[in-house]
């Protein structure tokens, strides 16, 4: 099955919306072997819409449109539906009770304008909207599927999970092929450096497929293998997945979408140990991670920012000697600021981050993208440096990235050397 994906909307022609929907739902319909051909992008305009759903239809059995189904007045896609199709708007009494309900649960009242979005075109079944009020559109009419979801991710996303994705499962089911993908999720080491210690892929993959995702957190290895048999295709992924951590296995902190910071939260939770964070140049993003993990409140004791150099003396009793020898982005005030926030918390572990993100603050010995991290626990006080980019955000992100990096081969006694 082949796939054609419309996003409409005029804030995403001019780019004040980024189209994250596309990827997602590109994604999904990968995971279920639907091959997508082409997307595209058009705006609130109903003859540009026409063109596109004839040009989508004479190139893929499956049509997904995103976006135009709101209740005001460029929202255009239903009315666009219904012209293409040469049907008509029934109210759905199912539709119509969703929006009610959702409008009961926020104690307001449905108003004329809330009730038109009950209104479907008479060929096709409604997709029920368990997150918002507009109801998604499933249409199959000489042999072609189409499906209209909202713009909204969150909604979109829902749909499909609820409902789009395990319709279409149904249906492509029967291919004769099994299809497995695994991501290895790799931090601190350069896509083009991965490739290399890789070395020839053609007899690492057999035949399977490697893509490289690369980020500024680090590298995804997405791998997909077609074989005739469940059993088959799980043998041949564990197969090029252990080839790969023989190779690179240092590097690979996750299997799937599990994050570095539940990663970390586990190895800290398992072993009941306490962690203490002190941020200058990341100001606060290191614990921001740390604590998006549910339940790390068993591991994560406390953070301090210390942006500047007296909140660094007086929270974490940096030397001022070191400050003024050294200065605050240094290996000495990184470890002594370690030192310092594990000592006040009285946690098992402290870490820290100083540097200059940029773009002004940098010196000649002392660039843009400097960045110490320190690391401190009953047995040893260290700081790794790390040289970054020229974007602050950027830099602040890998920053961040390069410190939960750093803890997780501290827990794991995995050596900092290439």
């Amino acid at each position: 099955m082949k796939a054609y994906l419309i996003s409409i909307g005029d804030e995403l022609l001019i780019g004040q919306t980024i189209n994250t929907n596309v990827a997602y739902i590109g994604s999904a319909l990968s995971d279920i072997n639907i091959e997508v051909i082409e997307t595209s992008v058009v705006g609130d305009n109903m003859d540009s819409i026409l063109q596109e759903l004839s040009k989508a239809s004479s190139m893929a059995d499956l049509i997904i449109i995103t976006g135009g189904l709101g209740p005001t007045h460029d929202d255009i896609t239903r009315s666009a539906i219904v012209k293409y199709f040469n049907t008509e708007l029934i109210q759905s009494k199912e539709v119509l009770e969703d929006i009610t309900e959702f409008f009961s649960r926020r104690g307001r009242k449905v108003t004329e304008l809330n009730a038109t979005q009950a209104l479907v075109p008479k060929i096709a079944t409604p997709i029920r909207n368990k997150r918002g009020t507009a109801p998604g559109i499933w249409i199959e009419k000489d042999n072609k599927i189409f499906v209209v979801m909202p713009g909204v991710p969150f909604e979109m996303k829902g749909m499909m999970e609820d409902f789009v994705i395990p319709k279409l499962s149904e249906i492509t089911r029967n291919n004769g092929l099994v299809i497995k993908k695994l991501i290895l999720q790799t931090t601190g080491i350069p896509e083009s450096t991965l490739f290399e210690r890789l070395g020839n892929l053609d007899e690492l993959l057999q035949g399977a497929q490697i893509a490289f995702l690369p980020s500024q957190y680090g590298v995804k290895l997405r791998i997909t293998v077609k074989e005739k048999n469940e059993t088959d295709a799980v043998n041949k992924l564990n197969e090029i997945e252990q080839k790969i951590r023989t190779k690179v296995g240092r590097y690979i902190y996750a299997r799937g979408d599990e994050t570095l910071e539940e990663v970390i939260g586990k190895i800290l939770s398992d072993r009941g140990l306490t962690i203490a964070v002190a941020e200058s140049c990341t100001g606060g993003e290191v614990c921001s991670r740390i604590t998006n993990v549910s339940g790390s409140s068993k591991y994560f004791e406390r953070g301090i920012v210390t942006y500047s150099n007296a909140a660094k003396v007086e929270l974490l009793k940096v030397n001022e000697d070191t400050l003024a020898e050294v200065g605050a982005v240094s290996m000495e005030v990184a470890m002594q600021m370690a030192e310092g926030i594990r000592a006040v918390s009285g946690t098992d572990i402290g870490i820290s981050t100083t540097g200059i993100l940029g773009p002004t603050g940098a010196t000649t010995n002392k660039p843009v993208g400097l960045v110490y991290i320190g690391y401190c626990d009953d047995k040893v006080c260290t700081a790794k440096k790390f040289l970054f980019g020229e974007d602050r955000i950027l830099n602040k992100q890998r920053a961040t990235q390069a410190a939960l990096e750093m803890l997780r081969r501290k827990l794991l006694g995995i050596s900092d050397e290439e």
